[in-house]
């Protein structure tokens, strides 16, 4: 049973497009109706592919933004320009459209919900997709881990789901720190530079006190963030990174 459950997974399937809605001006989040669907854990991805008229395929994966229990499969998407899926995602697709996709694919970069400390989340740009279908799957399990999501974007705009994670910090245990690292509006209070080992010795738990990490974002980043994690005590065990690179869309 196991074998065929893995099976199923790796699998395409038809997705119907239900709902298109705008995050920033570059990114976008596609709900999809996914017959069949087997399910997921907060964290997981899908494989998505593109067939052109001619016949030529492209595949890229991208992190799934809902939790388990949603009554759709979301994927936010960010545009890029040179990109040969990612922009057909976010400015072709309408509702009553249909892709292919497969998944879920991952089993170690997942929201574990027997967590015993603190959750640390480390979002770098469109890295806090997946971090937010751990937000979100906590909020909807109602758990009160201890959960802090340090987020690092360009600028205010270019936060994605900014409204719904200022409703998310008004739940117990959860909170959001920003760094914007290239423009900050008038006023501004939080952080202004890029994640280095000073700005987690900030903000990170302390490490007897960290239950895990998970660090999402660019190659460059995540590495930085990690190795700055190690430095400052924390068990590398106990750091799970996703990252992707420049041309993943």
């Amino acid at each position: 049973m196991a074998g065929t459950a893995v099976l199923g997974r790796l699998n395409w399937r038809v997705a119907d497009v239900v709902e298109v809605r705008p995050e920033t001006s570059r990114t976008k989040t596609i709900a999809f109706d996914v017959p069949d669907w087997p399910g997921h854990q907060a964290g997981q991805h899908v494989d998505v592919r593109l067939t052109a008229e001619d016949g030529y395929q492209a595949e890229r994966s991208y992190s799934i933004a809902s939790a388990s229990d949603a009554s759709t499969l979301e994927l936010t998407v960010e545009r890029l320009d040179d990109g040969e899926v990612s922009p057909y995602l976010t400015e072709e697709l309408r509702p009553g459209d249909a892709i292919e996709l497969r998944g879920p694919v991952g089993g170690y970069f997942v929201w574990d919900s027997s967590a015993a400390g603190n959750v640390f989340l480390v979002a770098g740009g469109s890295g806090v997709v997946p971090l937010m279908a751990m937000a979100r799957q906590r909020n909807a399990e109602g758990s009160g881990i201890p959960t802090r999501l340090l987020y690092s974007a360009r600028a205010l705009e270019d936060v994605i789901y900014r409204d719904e994670l200022a409703q998310l910090t008004q739940e117990d245990g959860f909170d959001v720190v920003y760094t914007l690292t290239r423009a900050q509006p008038s006023g501004w209070q939080g952080y202004d530079r890029r994640v280095d080992r000073d700005l987690l010795a900030e903000v990170a738990p302390a490490p007897p006190e960290l239950a895990v990490s998970f660090v999402c974002g660019p190659t460059p980043f995540v590495e930085a963030v990690a190795g700055a994690l190690v430095e400052l005590g924390h068990e590398p065990m106990r750091i799970k990174t996703e990252r992707f690179g420049p041309t993943g869309g």
